[in-house]
């Protein structure tokens, strides 16, 4: 079954990476400070659905 939780995360990641790149966002900006978070809320879920 597909984690939508999951998924979602990882396209916001996506979409805000993509921005950062195109735009060259410097690291402290509130995109990047967003995707360091979106990092931690994915290590957060995945270890937890590992068990």
């Amino acid at each position: 079954m597909a984690d939508l939780y999951l998924r979602a995360l990882e396209a916001e990641r996506r979409k805000l990476w993509a921005e950062c790149r195109l735009k060259g966002l410097a690291k402290g900006t509130p995109a990047r400070l967003r995707i360091e978070e979106l990092d931690k809320l994915l290590a957060e879920h995945r270890t937890k659905r590992a068990g």
